[in-house]
């Protein structure tokens, strides 16, 4: 009997080292140099839900790192901010703005993102740079114009408020660049002047609607009056020094 229990011990013994040595060697092999961790596989494009990566792929190349502005309006003014409300901004990403560099990202409009994508985005961007009541004391302009406005009278407009920094007729003066070139005016759409005419560009020192004259804001009418004007300007043909019905002629 004492012999079996003393051949016995050696065999267990030899078993649980088997297991023990098993063990190490599937953990060696777990964190073995080339071999990728657990959590290190590729999100597909479709499934990225981080604000910062979502803007910096899709939104920064236009509106500057962390909406700071660039090609296009800052995202992160609060004063724009202030008068938009979410569900423009989700439809500016969701179907872009025709006649402008502002494309479609959703893909029910033919782009990239999802649905969850574009709201990601949209609750992101008022989140990350919302300052709850910038503009409370005041009342601030509409987005959109309530009222159809007068060219007429927003050329006055425009020399009382615009004419010191961008010139005669907008052409660019010392302070600002043109603002009635034609490819400016062909890239830029009705609602994208009043946005610029409210919010101003703080990026490039461009004031809003309060700092154009000091000590008198510009009325909601005066606003849509010169961009009235403004849209007045647009020529059919931009960069084009004779019209296309008479281009066969040049």
């Amino acid at each position: 009997m004492n012999s079996r229990r003393h051949h016995r011990r050696p065999l267990a013994a030899a078993a649980m080292m088997g297991w023990a040595l098993l063990t190490v060697l599937g953990a060696g092999c777990s964190t073995s140099p080339g071999r990728p961790a657990a959590d290190s596989a590729t999100l597909a494009p479709s499934e990225i839900l981080d604000f910062p990566t979502l803007f910096a792929d899709n939104c920064s190349g236009c509106h500057g790192a962390e909406g700071r502005g660039g090609a296009a309006i800052a995202l992160s003014d609060p004063v724009y901010l202030a008068i938009v409300d979410d569900a423009t901004i989700r439809k500016t990403i969701t179907s872009g703005v025709r006649g402008t560099a502002m494309a479609a990202f959703a893909q029910s409009a033919g782009g990239m993102l999802t649905a969850k994508q574009v709201e990601v985005l949209t609750s992101g961007i008022r989140a990350s740079w919302t300052r709850p009541g910038i503009l409370a004391s005041l009342s601030p302009p509409s987005y959109a114009p309530r009222a159809p406005g007068d060219v007429a009278h927003g050329a006055l407009v425009f020399k009382t408020y615009c004419q010191s920094c961008h010139g005669p007729d907008g052409r660019g003066g010392g302070q600002a660049s043109s603002i009635t070139d034609d490819s400016f005016l062909a890239l830029t759409s009705d609602q994208g002047l009043r946005t610029v005419v409210i919010t101003g560009r703080p990026e490039l020192g461009a004031p809003d609607w309060r700092g154009n004259l000091a000590g008198k804001p510009m009325s909601e009418q005066e606003i849509t009056d010169v961009v009235a004007w403004l849209v007045a300007q647009r020529v059919q043909t931009p960069g084009q020094p004779y019209s296309v019905a008479n281009r066969a002629q040049h």
